[in-house]
């Protein structure tokens, strides 16, 4: 495995891309004067990585790691910036209409005073805006796109299109992200950010043909969220804490499961909890918004915006994308039946709050009986907000296919190693398939044929499972 991806990395690396020497107007213009806030150490320490990568005239293939708040977004960013400098398109895709929306808002209130104007293309973008999208693609005169798989359609055509980044990696297909590849005479360079940290053995694993950037620093004056772990036994209590926190001007997410196996129940679910919400927070005093997947975009839309201007105190959800807006002044963050969430999906709720100055708080309600599984969840999200630490936790108790969810779990289908008992051997396996690669790139010395023919009848075996990025 290991010698396969540091291969294709070696051939990656000898793949021609577009050479961005210059750094121009845009990046120094956006760098010295519209910068919101200064850059952290980890940050500027990537942007260089990006920067020499693009500078090589090689494709570069980089997976971008950061906890959830360390400010990827700005650096990816960036990277446009430098696409732009050199005459080039960036373009940014992301998995949900919201996150891409998010983006979108944030990127381009960013770029407003250097008057460069992103556009956002999604599958509800009305047809008139698409036809003029698409033009604009086409001719060049549009410099920045952010979308969703709506930008890999046939359709879709780019003038020069340097850079692609692609936000939360595993829920892309293999064949998904290699369209974008084709949108060129040149492959794009190639960014990959990863909203939720992956352990060190399963990046090895799964991304051993990427270079890996981490930012392992979040942004100066955050505050530790404080977590607590509470039973449904004690809601009085963690009520009477919402009432207080309200009280001197905060506001409150309240999310709860969507049940798989029945979006009724899901429903069911959360109206019963706004029920109970309803009369412990009773109108005209509180405004309760709420957002759940039945509701059509618009009145979601409507919902948000009440909470977004504060106009609403508590925010009622179902899952995570739903809640994936910036509000600063939400400092409490409520769980219910957290045990029915992944760890890594819990770090990720708690991750919408703590935006702030203020002290923030991250509440998980479960019922009294936890099985021992759960127990480690709410245990680990108590102990550490560090999501590196959490996710090799979820590594643990989960395992690797299941980690990377459906359509990627047949790629590590070891039958005796184990990637969490056996990660010295990986990185005793993966210094060793270096050496051999860095002496022998194409494995033709005899010395080497024994490696070759195995490798090759996996890669017969596996089809292309090796072009995971």
């Amino acid at each position: 495995i290991q010698l396969q991806l540091i291969q294709k990395n070696y051939l990656n690396k000898k793949l021609k891309g577009y050479p961005f020497p210059l750094v121009g107007d845009y990046f120094n213009t956006f760098y010295h004067k519209h910068l919101p806030f200064p850059l952290t150490n980890a940050q500027k320490r990537v942007i260089k990585e990006i920067r020499s990568d693009m500078a090589t005239g090689a494709q570069m293939n980089r997976l971008l790691q950061g906890d959830v708040g360390a400010g990827k977004t700005i650096v990816a960013l960036f990277a446009m910036l430098l696409a732009l400098d050199n005459q080039y398109q960036a373009c940014l895709m992301a998995p949900t209409e919201i996150l891409a929306q998010q983006h979108y808002q944030s990127i381009a209130s960013l770029l407003a005073p250097m008057d460069i104007q992103p556009a956002l293309l999604t599958g509800s973008t009305k047809t008139k805006e698409r036809r003029k999208i698409l033009e604009e693609l086409e001719n060049g005169q549009l410099q920045i796109v952010i979308g969703t798989h709506a930008l890999l359609e046939d359709k879709v055509k780019f003038h020069n299109l340097g850079l692609s980044i692609i936000d939360e990696q595993h829920r892309f297909g293999v064949e998904q992200r290699s369209k974008l590849w084709h949108k060129n005479a040149l492959p794009p360079h190639v960014l990959i950010m990863s909203a939720t940290p992956i352990p060190r053995t399963l990046a090895m694993s799964l991304y051993g043909d990427l270079d890996v950037s981490v930012i392992d620093e979040l942004p100066p004056g955050r505050k530790p969220i404080q977590t607590f772990h509470q039973y449904d036994t004690h809601r009085a209590k963690v009520y009477q804490f919402l009432h207080d926190q309200i009280a001197k001007g905060r506001q409150v997410y309240v999310v709860y499961p969507l049940i798989e196996e029945s979006e009724a129940l899901s429903f069911k679910n959360l109206s019963e909890g706004y029920q109970q919400l309803c009369s412990a927070f009773p109108p005209p005093k509180y405004t309760i918004a709420m957002v759940h997947g039945q509701l059509k975009p618009e009145e979601k839309e409507a919902q948000m915006q009440l909470f977004v201007e504060g106009k609403a105190q508590i925010m009622v959800a179902t899952t995570v994308i739903e809640v994936g807006v910036n509000v600063p002044n939400a400092s409490v963050m409520l769980i219910e039946s957290a045990e029915r969430f992944g760890l890594s999906q819990l770090h990720q709720l708690r991750g919408r709050v703590g935006r702030g100055a203020e002290q923030s708080y991250c509440i998980l309600m479960t019922d009294v009986k936890l099985s021992h599984d759960s127990r480690t969840r709410m245990e680990t999200m108590v102990a550490t907000c560090d999501g590196f630490q959490i996710a090799e936790v979820d590594l643990k108790l989960r395992g690797p296919g299941d980690l990377m969810g459906k359509q990627q779990s047949g790629v590590l289908s070891l039958k005796i190693a184990d990637l969490v008992k056996d990660s010295q051997l990986l990185k005793v396996a993966r210094d060793y398939a270096t050496d051999l690669i860095r002496v022998d790139p194409e494995l033709t010395d005899p010395a080497h044929l024994q490696v070759a023919h195995t490798l090759n009848m996996l890669k017969k075996n596996k089809g292309i499972w090796n072009l995971i990025s």
